[in-house]
Parts: structure tokens; sequence; C-alpha cells
């Protein structure tokens, strides 16, 4: 265990494309390079590759081919999403219902139609589990409500939200309700048809697919203004020739995904090995509910340990974690999913992310477990306050 060696726990953040997809995509990059919309060989076999790869999605994820579109991840579907159908509804109304533990994505396109005179309500997790109370989420809802939004699994703290109750809510007050399943695809079962939303948010680099693709998924009836303007891709929603490689990279991904997803026993074993033997480190906490969680998600806050020494202590002990949300680590504010549940500033500036995948092994668990120990400890030694408290 004193040897250095390398652990990537940032799993939430990104990951690395898999082999099955890079196996999947290479044809694409150089001998079946086509334009889709061509009408000449290359460009019939590129557009059957685009059309194979929404019918393994649509069996996937059990909904129909026509309701899948390619984006570049998962941002542009939320803003897509978002604005599209607020837009092309905004004759009903201009109320949206959120919750204020969702991505930036969802936060600031709600923000931005803000400045298009729409009209937002945003709904406080209960208690400190981060979970979204239905009743709260239908207290929530106006007359002129007509867009209602949650995410299916919290990209911080990994709460599992109860998205197919809130999506009954939206559809009981005639309102249409998107859900961001980026966190949540490969980690739990994903049935849109059960899952009863209108509108859903995928990311490639999540689930083994490189940066750069994503999809939105609108169910039929629902309505969602065009995004880009151009071409005819897309049956005219999305112009802009597909990424041919790209899109039959998602597709593998989400199909390898949807497997793995079906059995986390062995994830979450390593992972409340992981809390179990952190909590024993003094004045740690565990952040959000420990039953209604992703299985590979652990958030803790450490006093006495700012976040950014943490990161970079571990880090140079060859182990990657993050602060929180990926999209926001430039930013020097604290976590708003954290705020949100009800901790202290303080709390929350001494709070870091672990997020394992399926191939973290024990070794792994233990590494961490080992370094963190050292870690705080010697981070605390250079802590006047800490050294008060227990001289």
């Amino acid at each position: 265990m004193s040897e250095k060696k390398f652990v990537y726990a940032d799993h939430a953040a990104t990951t690395a494309v898999t082999e099955s997809v890079m196996k999947a995509m290479e044809p694409y990059f150089r001998d079946n390079w086509g334009n889709p919309s061509s009408l000449h060989t290359p460009g019939r076999k590129a557009a059957a590759a685009v059309r194979d790869a929404k019918k393994t999605i649509a069996d996937t994820l059990n909904c129909r081919e026509t309701e899948i579109y390619f984006t570049s991840g998962g941002t542009e579907a939320i803003n897509w999403a978002l604005k599209g159908n607020a837009r092309a509804n905004r004759h009903r109304g201009r109320h949206i219902v959120s919750t204020e533990i969702e991505h930036h994505a969802v936060l600031n396109s709600i923000a931005a139609l803000k400045s298009e005179r729409y009209e937002a309500t945003l709904v406080k997790p209960c208690c400190g589990d981060g979970l979204i109370c239905p009743d709260e989420f239908e207290r929530a809802v106006r007359p002129d409500t007509i867009q209602m939004i949650c995410m299916l699994a919290n990209n911080e703290i990994g709460t599992i939200e109860p998205v197919k109750e809130l999506a009954r809510i939206a559809h009981r007050h005639k309102a249409d309700f998107f859900c961001d399943a980026v966190q949540a695809m490969g980690n739990i079962p994903i049935d849109l048809d059960r899952l009863g939303v209108d509108m859903l948010s995928i990311s490639g680099h999540k689930i083994g697919a490189p940066k750069g693709i994503g999809l939105l998924y609108i169910k039929t009836g629902c309505m969602v203004s065009r995004y880009i303007d151009g071409g005819a891709q897309e049956r005219g929603q999305r112009a802009g020739t597909e990424n041919v490689a790209y899109i039959v990279g998602l597709a593998q991904a989400i199909k390898d995904a949807a497997s793995a997803s079906k059995d986390k026993a062995g994830l979450k074993q390593k992972r409340d090995r992981l809390a179990s033997e952190l909590h024993k480190i003094p004045f740690s906490q565990i952040n959000g509910t420990m039953e209604q969680r992703l299985a590979g998600n652990l958030n803790m806050s450490f006093e006495f340990c700012e976040s950014e020494s943490l990161l970079l202590l571990l880090d140079l002990a060859g182990i990657c974690v993050s602060a929180g949300s990926a999209c926001t680590a430039a930013k020097d504010e604290p976590s708003h999913v954290l705020k949100a549940i009800g901790l202290p500033e303080k709390t929350i500036r001494s709070s870091i992310r672990f997020s394992l995948g399926d191939e973290n092994t024990d070794d792994d668990i233990e590494y961490i477990i080992s370094q963190m120990h050292k870690i705080t400890a010697q981070i605390r030694a250079l802590s006047p306050e800490y050294g008060k408290l227990t001289s």
C-alpha cells in the first residue's frame, strides 16, 4: 500500500471509451465515411448505420426510433428540450417547475428563458437527503405551468429521484415533463415507456462513448421547436451532417450500459466499504441519503480539510476524484446541490465526490482508504483550528 498507484474514481465526470465502442466506431472513420444525406452507395451505407443505431437505442430504451434525436451531448439536449418545449408551448403558459439540485445546463437554460418572460419555481429537496418530495413538486404547479423538470439521478450526491411519480404529476396538470438521465444511464435500468417522461437526455462520454455525442428523446406528440436551422437532418429538427462514427459508438455504449445496469451489487459493496472506512475519519460525514443512491456514488465532507487541498494531494497519490460537478470545477463557488440540502458553506468547501466504476477493484478501494486517512491527517496537522480543538 506504500506504492503509488493510479485509481480513477471520477466516473461521474467522464469515462474512457470502451473497446467495444471503439471497435464499433472504427469502420466509420476509415471505410464507411460517406455523408448520410448523399444518395450514392457510401452515403446510403452511412445512412443505414444511423438508422441501425437508432433502432438499437430504441430497442434498448423501449421507445420508437422516430423519438430519438442525436445531439452533441447532454448539455445541448437539455438546452434543446427546455427552450424548444417552452417556446413551442408559450401560447398555453410561461411557467416552469424544476428543482434546486438540477445540473447547471438546466438551471442556466431556465435563467435564459426568464429573459424571454418565462417564470420558474425551483423546489427544494426534502430534509438533507436530496430527494424531491412529490407533494412539494405538485404544490409548485400553477394554472400556466407548461413544463416540469427533474433529473433521474443527481450528479453530485447520486440521489435517485422519484421521476415516474413526478411525471404523473406533470401530466395530471397538462404539463410536459423533462428528465436529465445523464448520470442515471448505465447505473440504473431505464425503460422510457415505464418511466413515462416526455423528454429525456443522455450523454455518451458518461457511459464509454466519446465526448461530443448524446441524444434527446422526445415522445411522440410532445411539442419541441427546431433547435438548429439548416438542412433536413434529424427529420428537419436539428440541422447538420450526422456524426456517423460517434452515433454508432453511442448506440453500442447505450446497449452495453443498459446491460451493465442490471447488476450493481458488486459496485455498491465496494462503495459501502469505502463509505464505512472513510466515516471512521474524525469529523467526517456522508452527504445525501445512502438508501436511494447510485451504487458508485459517495459524497463526503471532511471538516478542517479544504476540498482543493484534498483533491491536489489525492492527485499526487494517483487518485482521481472531484469536488462536485466537473462542469463547475473552474468556479470558486460552493456546490449549489450541497447548499440546497442544507449544508453550511464550511462543510460544502470540505466535500469531495468519489464516483466509482465497475472496473474499480477491491485493491483500489483499500488504496483510497489508506491515502485518505494519511492525507486528512496531513492537512489537519497544518490547521490551527483543528489543533486548538484536539489539543
